[in-house]
């Protein structure tokens, strides 16, 4: 039987081990803390972990007990202060790739080891040693018959607290799990036990399907891909060759702000003279193709011309695939690169990422003055981020291919007083009618950006991209988008408008003007790479150049549906474009077939990790581990702030 002692002292040593993974939290990891409710989450989330792994010993009898016991906890111990160690040094916690790869990781942390390390530290092994002790006297003595019922008991309080955890995250943060944010995140609502487990499951299940390809499977993609190459239009072929490029992703940005009046003002007046100047190419037919990742799935199209994932994101998920980045791609051109983001570098694994792309540097929260007048919800604002950023991207050599990730046109898009003067919209819908001001706060940011780079003389030979990177306006607020836009939102008009994202290309001494061809974000990498005068032909990319005269013009969103010049699939129902009234579903099911089969290619690619197997004549493939995004103590820096950034 299970004495009452016994389990006394059990319950003991459950809550120190509870009470010492808080206390770590709170100490040593900067989770970046909004509520209550997230407050009480990090609070109870290492108790199912304690709970469930602990109550396993108590199905053993006598002294395996203790011995398991003791293990257990000792093993919980040393995770929790493996990621301390790892956190004090890298601000990010231990991943599996990370554990594998302990030639670019544990190597270069190995000298740094005993100065991360504190004689204070002993605090986090208290309850082992202490345990390790009523092991040894037999304090702790558990009967040689073994009663089932406590452990039974023990385990399902476990798992029940691990539910009522996981709902109120969900309530906190929807689709925790199936976004997988960003590591902080899991670790500020399930713990780094829960986490630790997590991201052992995630892994699995991609070495599987990575494990199971060859080369033999690059040869159904390969020639689909070069069956639908568009080749570039010799008009723009090589117009840029040489010069600079700056991407600018535009947070949360939909097409129908451009030209968009508020009670008679523009809301976007500087896009609005770019997309008219007839000097820069403005795309206003291309549509979102982002999923769960958003931002970063976006990132991922710019820089690969291939699909997301359609569950979780491929920052997060597949971090560690073999890719052909267009930095990596430049750099034999001589191009340095680089990525600005005012906010930390672990938010959706962009540290891990950056280095399978190539990025040579990264610009993140801690090169910036992340002080409290300057920084909102997600990061610092986007007037002193491009501010503070053209230093330093004045310190880069030259050519340079560099991406700027703008914060604050985010949901819920409220503003700080003084930040912008333009009036909210007068609907029912809050999130709406903010969605205006930090839309005209993101213009003004922009216009000093591109004021700041002529002021530099870098404009005259910079190519300048930007992009919304995935719709701002949710389906949740339909009711106030009718207002907004004159009509009713039907399913055809939310997703054949409301998700189209506007692309502008400046190519300095190049003519341009509105273009009004369907395309999607896929195919913003071959544009580019034509007009930089390298042909795209030998490249497993999805994407077309938007200005060939052989561009597709069937854009599939990552669910399947499409739109097409004449039909457009929402909900596998058929609309045509030109009344946006349903018809037979046999009108597309053709071009259904084709937008599906171009997301399996790239699904191929992604999840079978295919590029592994292929090499492009000329290029030179991504080391990883040639690449730390490490700040330097002898490196300029700004105070570096305590907020982390929420969901992109």
């Amino acid at each position: 039987m299970f004495k009452e002692k016994n389990l006394k002292i059990f319950l003991l040593f459950a809550v120190l081990l509870w009470i010492k993974t808080y206390a770590a939290y709170r100490i040593e990891f900067n989770l970046g803390i909004d509520n209550k409710l997230q407050e009480f989450l990090l609070f109870i989330n290492p108790l199912s972990s304690v709970l469930v792994f602990l109550g396993v010993a108590l199905f053993f009898k006598g002294r395996l007990q203790s011995v398991l016991l003791f293990v257990i906890n000792f093993l919980m111990s040393f995770v929790l202060y493996a990621n301390i160690v790892y956190y004090r040094f890298f601000s990010d916690f231990i991943t599996v790739p990370v554990v594998m790869s302990t030639k670019s990781n544990a190597g270069q942390l190995g000298e740094s080891t005993l100065a991360l390390m504190s004689p204070f530290d002993v605090f986090y092994f208290i309850d082992t040693i202490l345990l390790l002790i009523f092991v040894i006297k037999k304090w702790y003595n558990p009967s040689k018959t073994v009663s089932r019922k406590p452990a039974a008991f023990i385990i399902a309080a476990g798992v029940l607290t691990f539910i009522i955890n996981l709902g109120l995250a969900e309530i906190d943060r929807p689709q925790l799990l199936t976004r997988s944010f960003d590591r902080n995140y899991l670790v500020k609502y399930l713990g780094t036990y829960n986490f630790t487990i997590y991201d052992t499951i995630q892994n699995a299940k991609s070495a599987s399907q990575r494990a199971l390809a060859d080369s033999n499977d690059t040869t159904e993609v390969e020639n689909y891909i070069k069956a639908n190459y568009a080749e570039p239009d010799p008009k723009y072929f090589g117009k840029a060759k040489g010069k600079n490029v700056i991407f600018i992703s535009m947070e949360s940005f939909q097409t129908f702000l451009i030209d968009y009046q508020l009670n008679g003002q523009e809301v976007t007046p500087f896009l609005n003279s770019l997309a008219h100047d007839g000097k820069t190419f403005y795309f206003d037919n291309i549509i979102n193709q982002t999923g769960q990742g958003k931002t970063s799935d976006a990132e991922f199209m710019m820089d690969n011309s291939l699909y997301p994932m359609s569950q979780g994101a491929v920052f997060v998920n597949k971090a560690q695939n073999t890719l052909q980045a267009t930095p990596a791609i430049l750099k034999t051109q001589g191009y340095t690169s680089a990525a600005f983001h005012g906010n930390y570098k672990t938010f959706w694994n962009r540290n891990e990422m950056y280095r399978t792309i190539g990025y040579d540097k990264f610009f993140d929260a801690e090169y910036y003055n992340m002080n409290e007048e300057d920084t909102k919800n997600y990061g610092l604002k986007d007037k002193p981020f491009f501010a503070e950023s053209m230093p330093l991207l004045e310190s880069l050599p030259q050519p340079f291919y560099t991406k700027f990730i703008t914060l604050s046109n985010h949901h819920p898009f409220g503003m700080d007083e003084g930040d912008t003067d333009f009036p909210v919209a007068e609907t029912d819908d809050k999130v709406v009618n903010q969605y205006f001001q930090s839309a005209n706060y993101m213009d003004q940011a922009l216009e000093q950006f591109f004021n700041d780079l002529k002021k530099s003389g870098l404009y005259d030979n910079t190519v300048v991209v930007m992009y919304g990177d995935h719709y701002g306006i949710s389906e949740n607020h339909n009711d106030a988008m009718a207002e907004i836009i004159g009509k009713e939102v039907t399913p055809f008009e939310y997703a054949r408008n409301l998700q189209r994202v506007p692309v502008f290309i400046h190519v300095p001494g190049v003519e341009g003007g509105v273009q009004h061809q369907i395309g999607g974000q896929v195919d913003v990498r071959p544009t580019l790479l034509h007009l930089l005068g390298i042909d795209t032909k030998d490249y497993l990319e999805i994407g077309s150049d938007l200005l060939s005269k052989n561009h597709r013009e069937v854009v599939p969103f990552r669910n399947g549906d499409f739109v097409s010049p004449e039909f457009t699939q929402v909900d596998d129902k058929c609309y045509l474009n030109e009344t946006g009234e349903e018809v037979e579903g046999a009108s597309c099911a053709h071009l259904s077939e084709k937008a599906k089969l171009e997301l399996q290619m790239s699904d191929n690619i992604v999840y079978k990790d295919l590029l592994r197997f292929y090499k492009p004549e000329g290029f030179v493939p991504i080391n990883r581990d040639d690449y730390q995004y490490i700040k330097n103590e002898d490196e300029s820096s700004n105070e570096i702030g305590t907020e982390q950034g929420a969901d992109e």
